[in-house]
């Protein structure tokens, strides 16, 4: 099978593909997520080799790789060949490896190469995440003989809004010019008399995915060039690219602040069994956590048996200390994604969550004094002869247990990053159990110094 019969559609195709003739780019993908892998696997084949192309580079088409695998070898090749070097390299290594070393020697040896040179960079990071295809030109060249290599070569260029200049001899990266700035200049100006002021703003590719996006937003970029130690470019990233990789990423994490393992395909298409792997380990070691809680609780079964009224008030301190070591975790864990914070501010972040949590369980106390006074002057409930003390333990115990859970909520991210673990795993379930725990020795600790030589 030759190029011509691969770009031509096959025999009763149009009937085939009609559903997407309408259709735009990110309509087409909808519809097609909705179909069975079978259905979607004949039209991919079916369609012209362009538009098919067109829809595998949309993140969103789902399944990308098992469709890629199921089309004919043939075919198949055909697409990645054609598809930017950084999505067929996302399709690869998701591929098992007998179908990528059955498709990765059809390509062409410069596809090929390109695939492979990026398959070599770990995930999450600016190598994992560019793409090869870029405009560069000499820094000798005229804006008129950049503008024709532009329009020669920008259908093979995943953008062409930044053109990057490097010296003739060298080739290392010199400088940065925009588009606009190309189209408003003379043909006959040297190029380099529109390039930006300002040097070039180059990453390494092992950077990290997240400082990548800091430096675009920072530097109000839409592509930025990752470059070698030796100042060679080795390939840009785009912003729609970090983009997908930060809403991937941040999908990640919330699933993690839920108290459950990652989810590495959309919520419907997890299978029984590993939904339910994905959620009991998790779950197993939060109950594990809380049987702590129940252990805490025997300890002080004395206690309980004295004054029954102190059992009413477990749940609303427990929930109260768990909501704020949550808040504060989950203020935490997103001020060090942006990089509002590092390790070193530790102490700063202590500073402040101290006095917090001592205002809020101070606030919560007052309320809850507040409630235990109406209820007993009212009628609505008899806390005994001792209500007073009770409601003071109950406001003193919310100030000690709000203050430890926005201590300990602050400082978790701060332990499981030192320790090489995602700040996310300090997710409020965990955050919770472990305020959970040590609330219950604080409450009765307090009851036990308030309350001795009357209820206790």
């Amino acid at each position: 099978m030759n190029n011509d019969d691969l770009l031509r559609p096959i025999d009763g195709a149009d009937a085939l593909t009609a559903p997407l003739a309408e259709l735009n780019t990110a309509d087409a993908v909808e519809y097609l997520n909705a179909l069975d892998e079978a259905e979607t696997t004949a039209l991919l084949e079916a369609l012209p080799l362009p538009r098919a192309v067109k829809i595998l580079e949309q993140p969103e088409l789902r399944h990308a790789s098992e469709l890629i695998a199921a089309l004919p070898a043939e075919r198949a090749a055909a697409l990645l060949g054609q598809m930017a070097d950084d999505r067929a390299t996302d399709i690869f290594h998701e591929l098992d490896e007998p179908d990528r070393q059955r498709l990765l020697w059809r390509l062409s040896a410069e596809a090929r190469l390109s695939i492979q040179k990026l398959m070599r960079y770990p995930p999450n990071t600016a190598g994992a995440l560019m793409t090869t295809e870029f405009v560069a030109v000499p820094t000798d060249w005229t804006v008129g003989r950049t503008l024709q290599y532009v329009r020669e070569v920008e259908r093979s260029r995943e953008t062409v809004y930044a053109i990057y200049l490097l010296d003739p001899a060298t080739r290392m990266l010199e400088q940065v010019v925009t588009m606009r700035r190309l189209i408003t200049g003379q043909p006959d100006t040297p190029i380099m008399d529109v390039a930006q002021v300002n040097p070039p703003v180059g990453v390494d590719p092992l950077l990290d995915q997240e400082e990548v996006a800091r430096l675009i937003r920072r530097h109000d970029l839409l592509a930025i060039p990752v470059v070698d130690p030796t100042g060679h470019i080795l390939g840009i990233v785009t912003v729609d690219d970090i983009l997908d990789a930060l809403i991937a990423e941040s999908t990640e994490d919330v699933q993690k602040f839920g108290g459950v393992e990652a989810l590495d395909k959309p919520y419907m298409q997890i299978g029984f069994v590993e939904m339910i792997r994905k959620r009991a380990g998790w779950l197993s070691v939060l109950f594990l956590g809380e049987m702590l809680t129940a252990s805490a609780m025997q300890h002080f079964e004395d206690e309980l048996a004295r004054a029954v009224v102190l059992t009413l008030f477990i749940p609303l301190i427990m929930s109260s200390g768990g909501n704020s070591g949550s808040q504060a975790t989950s203020l935490v864990i997103r001020a060090l994604a942006l990089r509002e914070l590092r390790l070193r501010d530790w102490w700063k972040v202590a500073l402040r969550e101290l006095p917090n949590g001592v205002v809020l369980g101070s606030i919560l106390g007052v309320l809850a004094i507040i409630r235990i006074a109406v209820w007993q002057n009212a009628g609505l409930y008899n806390y005994g002869d001792h209500w007073q003390l009770v409601a003071l333990t109950i406001g003193a115990a919310l100030v000690g247990i709000v203050t430890f859970g926005s201590l300990s909520g602050s400082m978790l991210p701060f332990i499981l990053q030192r320790l090489g673990f995602d700040p996310a795993s300090a997710s409020a379930p965990f955050v919770a159990t472990l305020v959970d725990v040590t609330g219950l020795v604080i409450y009765f600790s307090i009851a036990a110094a308030i309350l001795s030589g009357t209820l206790l």
